[in-house]
């Protein structure tokens, strides 16, 4: 779909009912619903290829002109005559959305235009790493068509996120992950969503009754939570800032997420990159998206402020050392075995600090605690765990290191 934004002033309210009155400024159209998902990977550096259907029009027309302009993306698009394309015009002014008018089609696409993109869909899938079907609820995956594309995806080896919309996710049964917001999740399960053990409990039901591998619930304010069958969930606080517009935010987290994964994080930090995403774009006036650098910042503010994200296992310190590496960061690597922290041990850490722009800290616990160690101004990351220095030094390929 296409997104179209109308902004302006408004002085006055109009003599004929009581509605503001826009004096137009300017506009600009991008790309909105699964073209925001693709903006959002190409933002991030990935590799997106769009399977879409549209109308034969000028909105689609102007559609295949902004994905020519995104870097390491392919337009593959169905036309269907019967159709026309999506497309959301939203006035603003200021900081803040008068009004929405959307022009659209949502009756479901027709067995010819499905089959053809399903044949589409199987040549293209092999080639990627990750699967995202964007359900907007306009007709293309629809009733049985979700699991159609599920299937294949699964045919081929290949993970399937989805974005759900509707009141059933039994469409969705096979999928990696689905990502419903709190909505979405208690329309779909009828279950009362409001607590976090609610939220929980509701996205367990749907990963047993629709043999789904994950549920990553979007929560607004209070964040997100990743819920697996057999584990623990997951939660994540909101990042806190000041919010001008959530448009697109979901687009967002669906696409910082499968991208994390596509490269081989786990869940539980792809989700947390995504957090810190979507906090990004909701500041942001418009359908926006965020890039590699802005959140690689972020989550180098985030990791310095608090002291228990300081102590971590080794798998979560190789993906901290790759975020210090794209900042430009020389790493140093310690071993600590002190009984105490006195002036001696606070002296090798100074040094060793010196020699580096982050230092991380290898102990295995027993002599010296992680958390006091990690409340050191000189320590930037605890691992702590029985690992052999060959190991350490294998796995974060320190620029300086003393073990």
């Amino acid at each position: 779909m296409l997104d179209h934004f109308v902004y302006g002033d408004v002085n006055r309210i109009s003599p004929e009912a009581p509605i503001p009155v826009v004096r137009i400024q300017h506009e600009k159209s991008m790309l909105g619903g699964a073209g925001n998902v693709v903006r959002n990977l190409s933002s991030l550096g990935a590799q997106a290829v769009l399977l879409t259907v549209v109308g034969a029009d000028r909105a689609a027309e102007s559609i295949a002109q902004e994905l020519k302009s995104l870097p390491n993306c392919l337009l593959h698009s169905v036309v269907d005559h019967d159709r026309k394309t999506s497309v959301k015009t939203r006035y603003i002014s200021g900081s803040q959305q008068l009004l929405r008018v959307d022009v659209e089609s949502t009756h479901s696409v027709n067995d010819d235009i499905l089959n053809r993109l399903l044949q589409e869909f199987e040549r293209l899938v092999p080639d990627c790493d990750v699967v995202i079907l964007s359900d907007y609820a306009k007709g293309v995956l629809g009733d049985d068509r979700a699991g159609r594309f599920v299937a294949a995806a699964r045919k081929a080896g290949k993970p399937v996120f989805v974005d759900p919309k509707g009141r059933s996710f039994s469409r969705y049964q096979g999928a990696s992950l689905v990502k419903p917001n709190l909505l979405e999740l208690r329309e779909a399960t009828k279950l009362d969503v409001g607590t976090a053990e609610g939220v929980e409990a509701a996205a367990q039901s749907v990963i047993m009754n629709n043999h789904i591998g994950a549920v990553l619930v979007t929560r607004g304010a209070l964040g997100m939570m990743l819920v697996r069958p057999g584990q623990a969930a997951v939660s994540l606080p909101a990042v806190a800032r000041e919010i001008f517009d959530v448009s697109g935010a979901g687009d967002t987290v669906a696409a910082t997420f499968a991208a994390g994964v596509a490269i081989g994080m786990p869940m539980e930090i792809a989700m947390r990159v995504a957090n810190v995403a979507a906090g990004i774009v909701v500041a942001k006036v418009g359908t926006a998206t965020t890039s590699q650098e802005e959140i690689l910042k972020e989550l180098e503010i985030g990791d310095s402020l608090t002291v228990g994200s300081r102590v971590v296992a080794l798998e979560e310190a190789v993906q901290r050392v790759r975020l210090w590496r794209r900042l430009n960061l020389k790493v140093g690597l310690v071993r600590c075995s002190f009984e105490t922290i006195d002036s001696a041990a606070i002296t090798f850490l100074q040094q060793a600090r010196e020699q580096c722009d982050r230092l991380i800290v290898v102990t295995d616990g027993k002599q010296t605690q992680p958390l006091l160690l990690a409340s050191m101004v000189y320590v930037d990351l605890v691992v702590s765990g029985a690992y052999s220095n060959e190991a350490i030094v294998a796995e974060l390929k320190p620029d300086y290191s003393v073990v």
